[in-house]
């Protein structure tokens, strides 16, 4: 049975968790850290954005000011995330395909998955995995309501795994930062987003605590992908990264606005 580290949840400034997600990921690609387990939050709330994303096109900026949101850009492909401060749990997983025994990206994101979807089978909730389409990356839905989205990033044979569980969601706010081109009103587009959205308030009927939901993930992940998590702190290495990456490409204008970092 692999043993896994596991960064037991803690919330940080957005640009803070960038660069230590990448710094975990540099760790693992050059094979100084185990496959690893991460639990974060965002303090304050942030949107993030794909990659490859303009985020004039995605985001609200003015009412980011406004509510005190931040914008950060990730290294992993997909769409733009709201990150509620007190509303989600976000997870980021450093691993390998042979480590998790997958041979391609779909069945990596299933295996990943699985490690969410039994986490809420343990909360009380029955979801499905849905592999997404041309615009949408693969994702956890109930009763067609996505609960839980994601996004990855690869490099030198190590994969970097974004994931979200939405404990609740207050969907004005989160429409209100994330641009929708089609939608004339904010009201049209929350009538619609309450037909595919979801969390885990909606579903179970009352709040679950942060600690509750952070307990059921690492366990989900024990069982589904039958392995050990092992409670452990960044490396002395992944903290020196973190640091450089946070002062020369997460905290920054040519990074989060144009994509540009001499860091890579």
């Amino acid at each position: 049975m692999q043993t896994w580290r596991l960064l037991e949840l803690k919330a940080n400034d957005p640009f803070v968790n960038m660069a230590i997600d990448e710094a975990i990921f540099a760790a693992h690609a050059s094979k100084q850290v185990p496959s690893t387990l991460r639990l974060y939050q965002w303090a304050p709330s942030a949107a993030s954005i794909g990659k490859f994303q303009n985020p004039r096109n995605e985001v609200n900026l003015a009412n980011c000011r406004k509510l005190g949101v931040s914008m950060v850009r990730r290294i992993s492909g997909g769409g733009t995330v709201y990150h509620d401060s007190q509303s989600e749990i976000t997870f980021s997983v450093a691993t390998t395909n042979e480590e998790i025994g997958v041979t391609d990206v779909s069945r990596a994101y299933l295996k990943v998955y699985s490690g969410i979807k039994d986490a809420l089978r343990i909360l009380g909730i029955t979801a499905d995995f849905s592999e997404g389409d041309e615009t949408n990356c693969p994702n956890l839905t109930v009763k067609g309501k996505k609960i839980s989205g994601s996004a990855q990033a690869r490099k030198s044979g190590t994969l970097l795994h974004h994931g979200t569980l939405l404990l609740d969601v207050e969907l004005e706010k989160m429409f209100s930062i994330i641009h929708v081109p089609w939608a004339t009103t904010l009201e049209e587009i929350v009538r619609v987003a309450q037909k595919r959205i979801t969390s885990l308030k909606n579903e179970l009927g009352h709040m679950v605590s942060v600690s509750t939901a952070a307990n059921a993930v690492a366990a989900g992940f024990r069982n589904a992908l039958k392995i050990e998590l092992e409670p452990a702190r960044l490396s002395t290495f992944e903290k020196k990264t973190a640091e450089t990456l946070y002062k020369e490409k997460y905290s920054t204008n040519d990074w989060n606005l144009c994509g540009k970092s001499i860091t890579g």
